[in-house]
């Protein structure tokens, strides 16, 4: 698929709340969590978005833009709503946005090629990847032209994206992997840790 028609957006606006403080401004061997993610990324769009609600620091590029969500308490399909709206509110030509979360260290370009290689375009508006039985609802690929049904579904009260993104009829990729989890997040303390060791190349 053509990327020059697919906004990058990274979803930093949650509270973070069972970690005790903005995961994104954590260092992780001296490097901002959200840096890992942007740097993956940075090279494989035109622009990227940045959703956060606080002010955060990361990686300084012309290619970055930083907005808050356009309401607050709408978790992640309202980061969704938002680069939708900023989008329209932008007068840019994005067809699609892609979402990563800021939490994921060992994320990498690899699997984001993967991903893009093996979505079937015709076949929906919305993909995830899927790992290990598991679908990863936030690395996902969203056509702009849900923005009325989603904007719909928020007023009316639907927060859950694995509900939403079903009733959508979202498809997956599944992407397989052997050693380090490129999908493990940091929502704990003791994840960091485990992150840590990841790093080093020891075994959990």
């Amino acid at each position: 698929m053509d990327l020059n028609n697919v906004l990058g957006v990274v979803l930093a606006g949650g509270k973070s709340q069972r970690f005790g403080q903005n995961k994104s401004q954590i260092k992780l061997q001296n490097r901002l969590m959200i840096d890992y993610i942007l740097s993956e990324i940075i090279n494989e769009f035109k622009e990227i978005l940045v959703i956060a609600n606080d002010p955060i620091n990361f990686m300084q590029s012309e290619k970055i833009s930083i907005t808050e969500d356009f309401k607050s308490g709408l978790g992640p399909l309202g980061g969704v709503l938002t680069a939708m709206k900023w989008i329209k509110e932008n007068d840019k030509k994005y067809k699609w946005i892609s979402t990563f979360p800021s939490d994921t260290p060992f994320f990498s370009k690899k699997e984001l090629k993967f991903f893009f290689k093996n979505i079937k375009i015709t076949e929906s508006k919305l993909f995830f990847i899927k790992s290990k039985k598991k679908r990863h609802n936030i690395f996902g690929l969203w056509s702009t032209d849900l923005i009325g049904q989603l904007e719909t579904d928020l007023q009316r009260g639907e927060r859950k994206v694995e509900l939403w993104a079903n009733s959508i009829g979202v498809k997956t990729v599944n992407i397989e992997h052997e050693d380090s989890d490129p999908f493990f997040n940091i929502n704990t303390k003791e994840d960091l840790k485990k992150a840590i060791k990841m790093i080093n190349n020891d075994k959990l």
